[in-house]
């Protein structure tokens, strides 16, 4: 089935309900968030770093579809929390170049940590094959969010 077909065959309300509770986990696992977590620009940034290591702020804020504008203060933020470390770049003088460090590693898994443990203790009252078939929705979830397809 192609991309059209695929189109025209869902309807609205399925989209709906995707859509619909694909916002309520979103939102969940932010509540589960402790008090002084990371912002989420912070976590967006470590995470890309360690999803593709080192890039500069505008190949971060492309692949994020922000403004590197929009990005300065985190980045100027983590620095100096020792969280990122950042070098002029080998191949643009101008332009620099973040890389996550040990700390900031380390400061990305503690704030996940909580969001994982209460996942983990959701999918428990899950049966084995609902347990796979979410596995299968979030890597598509995630290619769907990377606007690869």
């Amino acid at each position: 089935m192609n991309r059209e077909d695929t189109e025209n065959s869902l309807r609205d309300d399925e989209v709906s309900e995707l859509r619909r509770g694909t916002l309520r986990l979103a939102r969940r696992l932010r509540a589960e968030r402790p008090a002084g977590a990371l912002s989420a620009n912070k976590v967006l940034v470590l995470a890309h770093l360690r999803r593709v290591g080192a890039s500069t702020p505008g190949q971060i804020a492309e692949a994020e579809r922000q403004r590197p504008q929009s990005l300065t203060r985190t980045f100027t933020e983590l620095e100096s929390a020792g969280l990122i470390t950042r070098t002029r770049s080998p191949n643009d003088r101008r332009a620099s170049v973040l890389e996550l460090t040990p700390e900031g590693l380390q400061a990305l898994a503690a704030d996940m940590a909580d969001r994982d443990a209460w996942l983990t203790r959701a999918l428990a009252d899950l049966t084995d094959a609902e347990v796979d078939l979410l596995r299968i929705a979030g890597r598509l979830m995630d290619r769907l969010a990377g606007g690869t397809r």
